[in-house]
């Protein structure tokens, strides 16, 4: 299983000290991170678009060609992007020109946005939210498998005969598709035979198990490969008491502050805790329990890539760099060693099985 990191950097007061540092500054402590990341030996690392105060990058595909002049073999995604009020044709261009400067490691995470503040600053209307996200999904699909390309649809003028540049090393350069649990969108990541990212930031992770099972089937009655992420809130410190204590007020700052826009109740410590717990969704504890949690939840689902968001609200930057070391250096190992082994021994037992069978 793949691990890594994504965030949508954050920019808002840090809960300990109530300091609010600039964009700049937000932005080079970010390049850190995704510079350790790589150091440490992690395989992924995810930046998301926002077009709000409190996030500093609306375009991932800059933070990310940053990154990639600093880094040597982390894989950079966008987490996501919101195709829906982009351009496809830009978007493609964006990180085909990111694979080249990477050296081939771009990947696109297409989804339609958890807030709405890019439909009316691109001239969209959010009536439109489920068609514009299908449209163009369509269209970045058949830029990345064509050079010259043919296509007409409502929202964006028709291209006929385009030659579209530069291309990509990657033939085809990755494509996910970022799901929050609707089905819909589950059986479209599988019709089209697109990985999916599952992001789970909330409630029992048990009950977004059939729809990695949807997923699965849909896309094998396809005839395609499916390949799943999932995607969750953490933070990790040396011990379970020290992670919760550095966490908790940051989290619940961003948390009560989005619930006000959206009618949720201020979040509890009990509700926080309970989320840290194994079968909550959130990752904050000791390598020790992420370990645990991340073993169970791939009996779950059986993901072949998990994604954990690290800076939910801002937190002290060498606390989040300490972090990071722990999950490059002290859960990954442990995880790829477990899970190889738990291949292994399924494949020694299916050898057995066909040599018992050819004796008989």
């Amino acid at each position: 299983m793949e691990l890594g990191i994504y965030t949508f950097g954050e920019r808002t007061v840090e809960a300990e000290t109530g300091e609010l540092i600039s964009p700049a500054e937000r932005l080079r402590r970010l390049l850190e991170e995704i510079e350790l990341a790589d150091q440490v030996g992690l395989d992924v690392f995810g930046v998301g678009e926002h077009h709000r105060p409190d996030f500093v990058v609306s375009t991932p595909a800059v933070v990310l060609a940053a990154a990639a002049a600093r880094t040597r073999r982390i894989r950079l995604t966008s987490a996501v992007t919101v195709l829906s009020s982009d351009d496809p044709v830009r978007v493609f261009q964006e990180f085909s020109t990111l694979d080249l400067i990477s050296g081939g490691r771009a990947e696109i995470m297409a989804g339609r946005g958890s807030f709405i503040e890019s439909f009316p600053l691109f001239g969209y209307d959010l009536r439109d939210y489920d068609a514009l996200f299908a449209e163009k999904l369509d269209l970045l699909l058949k830029l990345r498998s064509a050079e010259r390309v043919t296509w007409s649809g409502r929202f964006r003028a028709p291209l006929r005969q385009q030659l579209v540049y530069p291309r990509p090393l990657q033939e085809p350069l990755p494509v996910w598709v970022a799901v929050g649990g609707t089905p819909e969108s589950v059986v479209r990541a599988g019709e089209l035979g697109l990985p999916m990212m599952l992001a789970i930031i909330g409630g029992m992770p048990e009950r977004f198990a059939p729809f990695a099972q949807l997923y699965r089937q849909t896309a094998r009655n396809h005839g395609h490969t499916p390949r799943l992420g999932v995607a969750s809130h953490g933070f990790l410190a040396p011990t379970t008491q020290a992670a919760s204590e550095t966490a908790f007020p940051a989290y619940k700052l961003v948390m009560d502050r989005i619930g006000r826009e959206r009618g949720w109740p201020p979040m509890t410590r009990e509700q926080f805790d309970f989320s840290c717990s194994l079968r909550g969704a959130n990752f904050i504890g000791s390598p020790a329990q992420v370990v645990e949690k991340l073993l169970f939840q791939h009996e779950l689902f059986g993901h072949d890539r998990f994604l954990l968001q690290i800076s939910v609200g801002t937190l002290p930057h060498h606390k989040v760099l300490r972090a990071i070391e722990l999950f490059g250096t002290e859960v990954a190992p442990v995880v790829r060693r477990e899970l190889h082994t738990d291949e292994a021994q399924v494949e020694r037992i299916a050898l057995h099985s066909i040599n018992t069978a050819a004796s008989h």
